[in-house]
């Protein structure tokens, strides 16, 4: 029995939207069990049937679906199906974790406000694919992670946090891509906890956080392992 005056916590729903090995969503299923988010992973859907993210979620107890892309004859109409099932199951928050596919304007419009992504860059810089890659060739110091809402074009919206993470001088792509997903695996559960306890908002263009000791929108260098 409840104390008199005490607060029910309403469990938020979230929705992971992947396309490949899942691990940034096993992340966060973890995180959500572990620490006893106030909140439950609803689903996990993929536009791929063959996409290994499935059965870590299976292997978890969290319910899976596919909607393949390839069974439909324009961007809208997928998008029109995937929105369909996601709705489903009422979502608080929908994750795209390695969701590879770019979602149209009526998506985006759909959930609005409570769809957000990880994007392996500190956005605005290297927006798109490969962009590790494009970090190399351009020389610079630093590189990372970003996770924002998402708005209609490519990998923009408010940014909510960052993993910064050091471009070493014997780095390789694959050497940097390891160290930067470290941090995604990191970051990522944080600010969807945050979201998911109203701690994290956004003021404008920013991000604010009613932050406890060890808390920061910014994962910088020296927290950041080497894999």
């Amino acid at each position: 029995m409840l104390r008199r005056g005490a607060r029910i916590r309403a469990m938020k729903n979230v929705v992971v939207l992947i396309s490949g090995v899942g691990s940034n969503m096993a992340r966060i299923v973890d995180c959500c069990r572990d620490e006893r988010w106030p909140a439950r992973i609803a689903a996990v859907v993929s536009n791929r049937p063959d996409a290994a993210g499935l059965e870590r979620a299976r292997e978890r107890g969290v319910p899976v679906l596919v909607v393949d892309h390839r069974d439909f004859d324009s961007r809208a109409a997928f998008d029109r199906a995937l929105g369909d099932a996601v709705e489903r199951h009422a979502p608080d928050w929908v994750a795209l974790a390695g969701f590879m596919r770019v979602l149209g304007d009526d998506f985006v419009a759909r959930f609005q406000g409570r769809l957000v992504n990880i994007h392996p860059s500190l956005l605005p810089a290297f927006t798109g694919l490969h962009t590790h890659r494009r970090a190399l060739a351009a020389g610079v110091r630093v590189h990372g992670a970003t996770v924002h809402l998402v708005e209609p074009a490519l990998d923009s919206g408010p940014i909510l946090a960052q993993a910064v993470v050091p471009v070493l001088d014997d780095d390789d792509e694959h050497r940097l891509a390891r160290r930067v997903l470290a941090a995604e695996h990191r970051l990522y559960p944080a600010v969807l906890r945050w979201l998911i306890e109203g701690r994290l908002r956004t003021d404008g263009p920013r991000a604010v956080l009613r932050a406890e000791p060890g808390e920061s929108l910014l994962l910088l260098p020296t927290e950041t392992p080497d894999v």
